[in-house]
């Protein structure tokens, strides 16, 4: 990591280039508003919602279905819907305030789009059995006959791509690309895996967990910026913050093994 960031300071001579304004300051400033009108509410963003809480609901449905299926224990009926209502009653609260506001944002469209693609492409394909299964047990992939090079390989090819789209949604914020952008971000990178449920010994984990990580890590972080924290000693909470998530998860791996 240090070669090749030292390599990008020596290429781009340490130059920034800005502003870019345009189309491309719109992929993380703009925002979708008027495509199926509506009278100071946008009812494209009513509707995505809608169609997100629909889908949501339909997955829990048939994940409570597959469990029962096979013997496992659910909640019951009544508390089930109670949770769903009032997870779909937070969804179209935030629905309604950004139809409110300047309607859908580009970049949350941008966040749902790779969170299907990666959810299914995680949980529905080959691939992702295999990127588990490798993540798991190792030795026992490879006897099972899952070709860990290749799948490796792929593995670092979609990091590569999402740091790609990760630097222009970045930059397109910023409205300037600086060769040190993003420095120091690693971490917050790897803490948001690790709350979102990822584990260390690898073959756990979700893209939702990992957003949902990505988001607590956000919320951390605008705290202490509005309250004024230094930078020094938000680097030491997030430093906290993620030595807690890696002990719960390592706690949780053991506490598993032994009730197994």
């Amino acid at each position: 990591m240090l070669i090749f960031r030292g390599l990008t300071y020596q290429v781009l001579n340490s130059i920034s280039l800005s502003p870019f304004g345009g189309t491309y300051y719109e992929i993380n400033n703009g925002f979708q508003n008027g495509l199926l009108g509506g009278q100071g509410i946008d009812v494209f963003t009513l509707v995505v919602f809608a169609v997100g809480a629909a889908v949501f609901c339909f997955m829990q449905w048939r994940t409570r279905q597959g469990r029962i299926e096979y013997k496992q224990v659910v909640e019951t009926m009544p508390l089930f819907i109670g949770k769903l209502v009032l997870i779909v009653a937070v969804i179209m609260f935030l629905g309604f305030e950004l139809a409110s506001s300047r309607g859908l944002p580009n970049v949350l469209v941008l966040v749902l789009v790779l969170f299907v693609v990666y959810s299914v492409l995680s949980q529905r394909s080959v691939f992702g059995r295999h990127v588990y299964a490798i993540g798991g047990n190792l030795n026992a992939a490879q006897l099972s006959g899952v070709r860990v090079r290749r799948v490796n390989f792929w593995i670092f090819v979609n990091m590569g791509l999402l740091a790609a789209v990760a630097g222009i949604v970045y930059s397109s914020r910023m409205n300037a690309a600086q060769p040190g952008a993003g420095s120091g971000l690693e971490l917050d990178a790897i803490a948001a895996c690790f709350i979102g449920g990822a584990s260390t010994t690898g073959g756990i984990g979700r893209v939702g967990g990992a957003m949902i990580g990505g988001l607590l890590m956000a919320v951390i972080s605008n705290i202490m910026s509005l309250l004024g924290w230094p930078a020094q000693l938000q680097s030491v909470v997030k430093g906290i913050v993620l030595l807690l998530a890696v002990a719960f998860g390592l706690w949780n791996r053991r506490r598993s093994e032994v009730a197994a």
